[in-house]
């Protein structure tokens, strides 16, 4: 077999640095793909999810083809460990970066100039100068790859010019491969970056973004600093990364984690440069440490045991969110991802997209983001469904969310989604959900009556609920895939082809009671279980939710679906013998006995003859 493999690696030189230089015996799911298509000399747009590999896509290849191959990157942090691991692997790798001094960037072009680099890394800031690009046009420039690529579509306006710039280089190389790589594009994004960078001639690589390992759960903000500490709490002796939103919360996070016995460290932009790094380091090589941070850490981390990540606050867009949350459960273990959503932070989160220094056009976009991720929040659905489908993946019920496993308040809202239908289909299909509501409120604004939208048969169909109701179910239905942006990007909505099935009748729709009656319902729910859950046996019950699980992921429908804690609750209290008794269990019908009630019944005999009743 190793004689075989030698083999292989003698006829495919990919493979064999990958073994002789990396230390890997296999590709892992895409990279081979992306490295065929580089080598045969084509463009490719690569979107992988976080910690599938996406340096060696390029890596590999640099040293296939041989010249230098040029890595933009956005962080000087990011460039640094990059090109300090590929030295320790014995690849010639340099960067040149601000924060180093002159001597060192000169002599690190003098090996690039010698043709002693492999791999130069720089920012978009410093390669897209008309000296940097003039000096390396003359050179065997034999890649070049873009990094965390989102950034094209995202900042290219508002934060980094630069990136949008990094169209150019087609012009300018134009017999070098691109590839640009990201873990976070939905298909707006995607289509964005090939438009920018390659002028849609590129070859698009899309893995799967689906990390079943991590359990994703949100929670109403009511104290975010004693629903840290009980989250904490319990993951004992396990790293973890805290978001903040701003860098003050960062340190008063870290410091109130520290004062209750939690090894706690803070990262933010506005330490000095020696802060971060010791900070990062002790969270990259010792076991147990929380690290505090806002969005300034995160980007290149790749630390495996990563049991949690916890937002107090919202993060930009469900990109971010995603990219931020694939930092745990990287060695392939269970791992959490937990928020807590306040209507504060869309307010504070409008503001910043509002004092943006970008285009209307841009704040509109990030708007719509907004939105999107604020229909995650607030959906009944399976949140895996909704993430992975905000990038194009259908999935089923994943068994692994709170939506899954703990039954939510939800309606019937088939009725109220086919009004707000309605009032699109009536509109045109091309205004934002401020618009729409407006029609269904009969409100006489200024836009209203310029397109003479108050003769619509809609206009005031919806004066039976507030706004607030109108714009959570506009954003429930967004993130369920029942409406789309539409296809101009001009913030408007349209209405995808489940919303047509919605309105002909043919779908159901539920949704999620509003964010802070559901923490009020929660809290009283939790004041009524314990009042409920006197008398029961606690093994049993986690044995019946055990089995419920089991259940649902072999039927691939949340947990729920299958019985609601209060009916294993009732079940635990009655401890049923027979089919008739289980028949009287609450919330037990005629189709769930037959189906469910022997293995119950099994469970709780066995409980009992294991002497634990």
């Amino acid at each position: 077999m190793q004689a075989q493999a030698a083999s292989i690696r003698a006829e495919d030189p990919k493979r064999r640095v990958l073994k002789d230089v990396f230390g890997f015996d296999d590709f892992r799911p895409g990279q081979a793909d992306v490295m065929d298509a580089l080598l045969a000399g084509r463009h490719v747009l690569a979107v992988m999810p976080t910690g599938a590999g996406k340096s060696l896509c390029y890596q590999v290849p640099a040293l296939v083809l041989g010249g230098l191959t040029i890595v933009v990157s956005p962080l000087v942090a990011l460039m640094q460990d990059q090109v300090a691991a590929l030295r320790l692997a014995g690849v010639a790798a340099d960067t040149i970066n601000s924060s180093l001094d002159r001597e060192a960037n000169v002599a690190a072009w003098r090996r690039v100039a010698a043709g002693q680099t492999r791999l130069l890394y720089l920012a978009p800031e410093r390669l897209m100068t008309e000296r940097m690009l003039d000096a390396l046009a003359r050179l065997d420039v034999s890649l070049i790859a873009v990094d965390e690529a989102h950034c094209i579509s995202q900042w290219g306006p508002a934060f980094r010019r630069e990136y949008e710039d990094l169209s150019r280089l087609r012009g300018i190389f134009p017999n070098v491969p691109i590839i640009a790589l990201t873990a976070t594009a939905d298909e707006g994004t995607r289509t964005d970056i090939e438009a920018r960078l390659f002028a849609e001639r590129v070859e698009t690589l899309v893995l799967g973004f689906d990390r079943p390992n991590i359990k994703l759960g949100i929670a109403a903000k009511q104290d975010s600093k004693r629903q840290l500490l009980s989250f904490v709490e319990r993951h004992p002796g396990r790293s973890g990364i805290v978001y903040c939103l701003s860098r003050k919360k960062t340190e008063e996070m870290a410091a109130f984690l520290e004062k209750n016995g939690i090894t706690a460290l803070a990262y933010h932009a506005g330490m000095s440069k020696d802060a971060r790094e010791a900070n990062q380091n002790a969270f990259m090589t010792l076991s147990g440490v929380v690290m505090v941070a806002t969005i300034a850490f995160g980007m290149g981390i790749d630390k495996p045991d990563v049991a949690y990540v916890f937002h107090t606050d919202l993060p930009g867009s469900l990109e971010a969110y995603y990219q931020e949350i694939g930092r745990a459960g990287r060695d392939g273990r269970s791992a959490e991802a937990h928020m807590l959503f306040g209507l504060g932070d869309i307010r504070m989160r409008r503001l910043f997209i509002d004092d943006e220094d970008a285009p209307v056009e841009h704040k509109r976009r990030s708007h719509g983001r907004l939105d999107t991720l604020i229909g995650y929040c607030e959906t009944a659905q399976c949140r895996r469904q909704v993430l992975l489908g905000y990038f194009g993946e259908e999935a089923q019920p994943c068994g692994n969310c709170d939506t899954c496993l703990d039954q939510a308040p939800r309606a019937d809202g088939g009725a109220e989604a086919r009004i707000i239908l309605a009032a699109m289909a009536q509109s045109g299909e091309r205004f934002g959900a401020g618009h729409v509501i407006d029609i269904l409120l009969g409100h006489e604004t200024e836009k209203v009556l310029a397109r003479n939208h108050q003769k619509l048969a809609s206009f005031g169909s919806g004066l039976a609920h507030k706004k607030d109701f109108w714009l959570s179910l506009i954003r429930q239905l967004g993130a369920g895939g029942f409406l789309a942006p539409d296809p101009g990007g001009h913030g408007g909505l349209a209405i995808a082809e489940k919303g047509h099935a919605l309105g002909r009748g043919e779908m159901s729709f539920h949704y999620r009671v509003e964010v802070r009656d559901r923490a009020l319902r929660k809290m009283r729910s939790a004041q009524g279980s314990a009042t409920d859950m006197e008398g029961v046996d606690a093994s049993l019950l986690a044995a019946l939710k055990a089995l419920r699980l089991r259940l649902a992921k072999e039927r691939q429908v949340p947990a729920y679906v299958v019985f609601s804690d209060r009916t294993l609750i009732d079940m635990a209290e009655r401890r049923p013998r027979d089919l008739d008794a289980f028949a009287e269990v609450n919330g037990v019908g005629a189709a769930k006995l037959k189906e469910f009630g022997a293995v119950f019944l099994s469970a709780i005999a066995g409980h009992q003859a294991d002497g634990a009743g």
